[in-house]
């Protein structure tokens, strides 16, 4: 069981997506409207709704999950938590959201996306894997999903930046603001957290974070993302 803000608690069942530091950033990156309207990409056992429930008492948040133990998973932690009322999974494949849910029915997506390969040989755990998760299925199923105007936020590989930023362009989307995440001041960028509008405008803003101190020392941006005091 993982604790989180607000006393609010986790579980994820074995197999499922654990809870990350990128999941972590990636809620504390995202900035949500007045009692947003919120649609999980990938939702797993609701990890990301859970941390957008204790971050805003508001929000509403939907999660799309592919695997059926996750997406139960997903339920129980809402009901635990009391929030039945704000965090609902459906268990599906995103790559068929027109089949389930309206066009431009969320005011926000938010996704931590699998990044690794696939295939019949591969060793990663299949919460890793790209098989039934793209890139280009991310930002099609955003581009479907947003209302004008909204916007999605997502975690990924530094490597990846310039594919998803062709993706979000073959769906409407603006790249508007980018977050560089390093563990120590002289590493090598870790993970980038994206930011994208339905028509919106260009223009970007250029981020960056640390989350150790050259002494190895949690930063003030590290104690904000976990609530530490």
């Amino acid at each position: 069981m993982e604790y989180l803000h607000n006393g609010f608690s986790l579980h994820i069942p074995e197999g499922a997506f654990p809870l990350s530091t990128d999941s972590m950033v990636l809620a504390d990156f995202a900035h949500l409207p007045a009692n947003a309207s919120v649609l999980d990409l990938g939702s797993g056992s609701g990890t990301l709704g859970l941390l957008l429930c204790a971050k805003d008492g508001l929000c509403r948040v939907t999660g799309i999950e592919l695997d059926e133990n996750a997406h139960r998973a997903a339920e129980e932690n809402a009901a635990r938590n009391d929030l039945d009322h704000r965090l609902h999974s459906i268990c599906a494949d995103l790559r068929h959201i027109p089949e389930f849910l309206p066009r431009g029915g969320f005011r926000c997506c938010v996704s931590n996306p699998p990044y690794f390969s696939g295939g019949p040989a591969s060793k990663t755990a299949s919460a890793r894997r790209d098989d039934c998760c793209t890139a280009e299925d991310l930002f099609t199923a955003a581009g479907y999903a947003l209302q004008y105007g909204g916007d999605f936020f997502l975690v990924h590989r530094p490597e990846a930046l310039a594919h998803l930023c062709a993706c979000a362009a073959q769906n409407g989307l603006q790249p508007k603001r980018l977050r560089l995440v390093r563990h120590k001041p002289d590493g090598q960028i870790a993970l980038i957290l994206l930011q994208c509008r339905k028509g919106g405008k260009p223009g970007l803003v250029w981020e960056e974070m640390c989350l150790f101190d050259g002494q190895g020392q949690p930063t003030a941006d590290y104690k904000r993302i976990y609530h530490i005091d």
